[in-house]
């Protein structure tokens, strides 16, 4: 499976994101390190979420958010 991230230089190296899993993020010195460094928190991420999903009923509800 293939996601989309997004790489960002910074002062110390490169941020990492993925927006499709919020909070998933890392960083590397170099674009080649944080690219491998999120594969790897990818990988934990969808385990993590696999087991805390387990069993449990889950499902999307929308809400409405009324600006004052």
């Amino acid at each position: 499976m293939q996601y989309q991230v997004n790489l960002k230089q910074s002062e110390e190296g490169y941020a990492v994101w993925c927006p499709s899993l919020p909070g998933c993020a890392s960083q590397g010195t170099t674009k080649e390190e944080a690219l491998n460094n999120i594969q790897d928190t990818i990988q934990s991420y969808l385990e993590v979420a696999a087991e805390l999903n387990q069993g449990i009923e889950s499902y999307y509800v929308e809400v409405e958010l009324n600006h004052a």
